[in-house]
């Protein structure tokens, strides 16, 4: 058994193909747009790609091994006259970087305000899982809506949506619906292969990815995003504008949602009778509100305020009020949990590997690898001579379809946003360069169509209820209509609201 456990976790054939490829790259001619520094800045970047679409290690592993290389690579490479870009401006052109500056670029990731907001985020979604606030929440919800399927659909993508507001973490929103929905259908003797259990689970998932785009704080890969364009364009997406922007999305594609799986999915039965008597019974379980429940419902829902009122009502940005809330959650009798009851449940690794990401990034930002990849790459397709709209279309195809790869949209983020960001200045966007890179942004959330595209979908695929097909012929469809809704919205909505 750990012998099965130790090859999924190691796999030495893609570590020897990730360090080839990185090789073969450092050995390939300079282009002279590029520099050493750059095209070792991109060899590390073929490198990670490699690991993180292969999974041949887990990503906290792959980021050490990340900032190993950034170490050594980088460390000796010869600066040029990025120096002061590089925050060394007291070397000559001709003087190495050093591994001291190295390691300062390999560990800026950590220094950032996007890091402090993610880690913030998971003891939050940490307190919703210790209290079972969130398993609560759901249970109310699937109550009200009743037995009917359509209605339990329904209630599903409620569910998800509420959840968003409050539990900044995907996985465990996908963790607190689909239990309950397991347990419904196997209260009722209905099989875990049935189309019942096919439809809820696939509808809870699909829901979780769509409330991704729609609010800021609901996935770390959008924090990811906020962070590069801080540093690279000098802007801020603050939460109530992420909201005006992307939640007219996710509110159609959930109506969407709700029709597709509901045509997709016939159900063996049209009602689930004794559902709200069994949903009764779980809340009883859980026994009554607890006294951290409440202070938990307060600290989010002034946290929540304070999200949507940042720039409006007072001068605190997202990060800041959220480690103001962290603060309050960890604070003997008037918070929610101990260091030592939430220190078991937070996965660290999750913060290394956002850091990292976003030390990655920054660096090909700073050495101008990301503009050269974004030439390269985008150049030879003629986008500069196309109308913002066909742009968008193109990129974002690509953006589809190179997720696919991927298993992780945070590290998506970490390769593609500073390349975006970098198209933004080859393509001359002015005004229209924010817009374009949060709409790439808000497609990087798009992880329909494989159970790898994303961990709730992997968590949810776990569950035995549904086949990879399911998800792909549910996905396919929510995929195309969300590409299409992006392209609408682009032409119309977002031109309006002076986003494009």
């Amino acid at each position: 058994m750990s012998k099965e456990k130790n090859k999924k976790e190691f796999k030495p054939w893609w570590i020897l193909a990730a360090f080839l490829v990185m090789i073969v790259i450092n050995l390939m001619p300079v282009p002279d747009a590029l520099g050493v520094i750059g095209l070792r800045a991109l060899s590390i970047l073929a490198f990670a790609v490699i690991m993180w679409v292969t999974e041949a290690v887990k990503y906290p592993v792959s980021s050490v091994m990340i900032v190993g290389l950034m170490i050594i690579l980088l460390g000796f490479s010869p600066v040029g006259d990025l120096g002061s870009v590089l925050g060394v401006p007291d070397l000559s052109g001709s003087d190495m970087l050093g591994t001291q500056a190295a390691l300062s670029l390999s560990f800026s990731g950590f220094a950032t305000s996007a890091v402090a907001l993610v880690a913030a985020a998971l003891f939050l979604a940490s307190a919703m899982q210790i209290t079972n606030l969130h398993r609560r929440l759901a249970l109310y919800v699937l109550k009200i809506v009743g037995n009917k399927t359509n209605a339990i659909v329904m209630g599903t993508i409620l569910v998800s949506i509420i959840l968003a507001f409050f539990v900044p973490s995907a996985t465990a929103r996908a963790g607190a619906v689909i239990p309950i929905l397991i347990g419904m259908i196997a209260a009722f003797n209905m099989s875990k292969e049935s189309r019942l259990a096919a439809l809820l689970v696939v509808t809870a998932v699909h829901a979780v990815s769509i409330w991704n785009v729609g609010i800021k704080t609901a996935a770390a890969q959008n924090i990811v995003a906020v962070g590069f364009i801080n540093e690279a364009m000098g802007m801020d997406v603050s939460w109530l504008e992420w909201f005006i922007y992307a939640a007219p999305w996710s509110i159609l594609m959930s109506v969407v949602l709700y029709f597709v799986m509901t045509k997709l999915f016939k159900a063996e039965t049209n009602e689930i009778k004794g559902g709200r008597e069994l949903i009764q019974s779980e809340i009883e379980k859980l026994g009554p509100i607890k006294p951290s429940e409440l202070r938990l419902i307060v600290i989010a829902g002034l946290l929540l305020i304070a999200w949507a009122t940042e720039g409006v009502l007072h001068p605190f940005d997202s990060s800041s009020v959220t480690l103001i809330a962290l603060a309050v959650m960890l604070s003997p009798k008037i918070g929610v949990f101990t260091w030592k009851e939430v220190e078991s449940t937070i996965n660290w690794g999750t913060i290394i590997v956002f850091a990292i990401g976003i030390s990655l990034g920054t660096v090909l930002l700073r050495t101008g690898a990301a503009q050269w990849l974004s030439d390269v790459t985008f150049g030879a397709m003629g986008l500069d001579n196309m109308p913002l709209i066909a742009v968008i279309a193109l990129v974002s195809i690509f953006n589809i379809l190179i997720h696919l790869g991927f298993a992780s949209a945070t590290s998506l983020a970490s390769a593609l946003i500073p390349v975006f960001i970098a198209l933004t200045t080859t393509l001359n966007l002015g005004d229209s360069s924010l817009g374009f890179v949060l709409i790439q942004q808000f497609v990087i959330c798009f992880g329909f169509l494989l159970p790898v595209s994303s961990p709730q979908n992997m968590l949810a695929y776990g569950t035995n209820t549904f086949t990879v097909q399911d998800l792909l012929k549910s996905g396919i469809v929510i995929t195309v209509v969300g590409y299409i809704l992006v392209l609408i919205l682009s032409a119309t909505y977002w031109q309006w609201i002076g986003l494009l």
